[in-house]
C-alpha cells in the first residue's frame, strides 16, 4: 500500500518529480539533490500556451541538480480526454451560463498517469509534485500516481515542515537558488498566478483571491481580452462538423489528427474570446475558491455539440446527459476520472449519446460568449419542423381531435393531484404554525371547510 513520507526519504533515493521548470520546482529540485535525492525530473509536454517550448525545460532540472530529465508527450491524450469529457458533458461548475471545462482536473489525469509509467519504466518509485496541502492538486496527483503505480511511495516537498521553514515563499526560494549559483528572474511579476494546458489556462490566486478584482485584471494566454474597447474583434463565420460524436472538420477542412484539429478550434474560438469565465467553486476540502478560466477549442466544440444533441436526442436522454454529466464533472474536478463509477458514466455517455451525433453546426462568433447559430444540420434529428407546423401540412402528426383526447386522459392526475393537495394542507393545518402556501391560499376554502 502507498505511504506518504513526511521527511526525506533516505539518501540516495531515486526521488521523480513532475517538473515544470518554475522557481518552485527548480528549487525543490536543488534542495532534494542537496539533501541527497537522486531527482529524476519529469515534464510534461501538454501543448501549453505558456511555453515556447517544453523541450526545453527538462535541461534545466539537471542544471539544478537533477540526475535525468526527461520530456513525456501527454498532448494526443490531452486532447482525446478533453473530447470525452466534452462527449459527456463533464462539467460540473457553472455560473451564469458560462461552464469551466475542467482544464485542470483533465491535465492532473493525463500529466500523473504518464509520468508514473516513465518512473516505473527508470526503475524510480517516490513521486512528488509542486502542489500545496490547502489545494485540489494534491489529491488529484495522489490518486492518480497510486492508480498507475500501487508500490509508489509519495513526497512532497510542500508537505515537509524542512522543506517549507526554509523555503517557504518566492523570496526565500529566490535566494536559496542565487546563494548556490542558480539564479532565476521570474521577470515581470502577474497580479495572479497560471496553469496551462492545450484545452484551457487556469488563473487564480494572489490578487484573484479577492472578489472585487475580475477578469479585467487578467491578461489571456490563449485568445483576447474582448472586454476591452480598443481591441477589435471581427465577426466570424465557423462550421463545425462532427462525426459520431467526434469533431472531424473546420468549415469543411480535415486534418491529420483531433490534435490538430483542437490547435485550431483553440486558434478560431481564441480570436473572439470565446469560452472564458469567471467561477466560484468547492476544492475537495470544501472550502471555496475562485478562478478564471480560458478554454477557447472547448467552448467551440461544446456549443456545436449541445447544438446537434438538442436536435438528435429526447428529452429524457437529454436530461441524463445533463444529470450524469454534471456528476461526472464533480468526479473529475476529484481527480476521479478513472475510478469505477467515473468509467460507468463515461461509457454510458459515450456509447448511447455520443455516437449518434453527425452533422454541421454553423456559428456566428463575435465577442466573448457572444454568438449566433446560423445553422444546424445532422444525419438524423428528432427535430422535424412538419411535426408542430403552424402551416397547413398534408399528413399532420396528430390532428385537433387527438390533441383533446390527450388532454382529457389529463383529468385523471390533474384531479388526484388536487385531491392529494387538500389532503396535505389539510394535515399541515393540523401540526399548526408556519405561513399558507400559496397553494393552501387558492385552495383555502375547501381546506377549512374539512376542518
Amino acid at each position: 500500500m502507498s505511504r506518504i513520507y513526511r521527511s526525506l526519504p533516505p539518501a540516495g533515493t531515486p526521488m521523480g518529480i513532475a517538473y515544470s521548470g518554475g522557481l518552485d520546482t527548480r528549487c525543490a529540485v536543488a534542495w532534494m539533490s542537496r539533501h541527497g535525492m537522486k531527482v529524476h525530473a519529469y515534464t510534461a509536454d501538454l501543448a501549453q500556451p505558456d511555453e515556447a517550448n517544453p523541450a526545453d525545460i527538462p535541461p534545466t532540472a539537471i542544471t539544478h541538480g537533477a540526475v535525468a530529465g526527461r520530456l513525456v508527450d501527454c498532448r494526443d491524450a490531452m486532447v482525446r480526454e478533453g473530447l470525452t469529457a466534452i462527449q459527456c458533458g463533464a462539467f460540473h461548475l457553472s455560473s451564469g451560463g458560462r461552464k469551466y471545462f475542467n482544464t485542470t482536473p483533465l491535465g492532473r489525469a493525463v500529466t500523473t498517469l504518464a509520468i508514473v509509467r516513465a518512473m516505473k519504466e527508470d526503475g524510480v518509485n517516490v513521486f512528488g509534485d509542486g502542489s500545496t496541502h490547502k489545494g485540489n492538486d494534491i489529491q488529484r496527483f495522489y490518486r492518480y500516481g497510486i492508480l498507475a503505480n500501487p508500490e509508489l511511495r509519495i513526497y512532497k516537498p510542500w508537505l515537509d515542515p524542512k522543506f517549507v521553514g526554509e523555503l517557504g515563499g518566492r523570496k526565500e526560494m529566490s535566494e536559496y537558488l542565487l546563494a548556490h549559483g542558480l539564479p532565476y528572474r521570474m521577470g515581470t511579476e502577474k497580479a495572479y498566478s497560471t496553469d496551462a494546458n492545450v484545452l484551457g489556462a487556469t488563473h487564480e490566486a494572489k490578487d484573484l483571491e479577492f472578489l472585487d478584482k475580475n477578469m479585467r485584471i487578467v491578461q489571456p494566454i490563449m485568445g483576447v481580452a474582448f472586454w476591452r474597447a480598443d481591441v477589435e474583434i471581427a465577426p466570424e463565420t465557423v462550421t463545425v462538423g462532427f462525426e459520431k460524436g467526434l469533431p472531424v472538420s473546420l468549415n469543411g477542412d480535415r486534418f491529420s489528427s483531433q490534435f490538430d484539429l483542437f490547435l485550431e478550434c483553440n486558434r478560431v474560438g481564441g480570436r473572439h474570446g470565446l469560452g472564458m469565465s469567471d467561477q466560484i467553486e468547492n476544492r475537495v476540502i470544501e472550502a471555496k475558491s475562485r478562478g478564471i478560466y480560458e478554454a477557447p477549442g472547448m467552448a467551440l466544440l461544446h456549443l456545436a455539440y449541445e447544438r446537434l444533441l438538442s436536435a438528435i436526442h429526447n428529452e429524457n436522454t437529454l436530461d441524463l446527459y445533463a444529470t450524469l454529466g454534471r456528476r461526472l464533472g464533480r468526479l473529475l474536478y476529484e481527480g476521479k476520472w478513472y475510478d469505477p463509477e467515473a468509467n460507468l458514466l463515461k461509457d454510458a455517455l459515450t456509447r448511447w449519446i455520443a455516437p449518434s451525433v453527425t452533422g454541421e453546426v454553423t456559428v456566428e462568433l463575435r465577442r466573448g460568449e457572444d454568438y449566433t447559430l446560423l445553422s444546424t444540420r445532422a444525419e438524423y434529428m428528432a427535430y422535424a419542423p412538419e411535426k408542430l407546423s403552424m402551416e397547413r401540412v398534408e399528413a399532420p402528426a396528430f390532428t385537433p381531435e387527438d390533441r383533446i383526447g390527450a388532454l382529457e386522459l389529463q383529468n385523471l392526475s390533474v384531479t388526484d393531484n388536487r385531491a392529494m393537495l387538500i389532503h396535505h394542507l389539510r394535515s399541515l393545518h393540523g401540526l399548526g404554525g408556519g405561513e399558507t402556501p400559496v397553494i393552501g391560499q387558492l385552495l383555502a376554502g375547501e381546506v377549512s371547510e374539512g376542518d
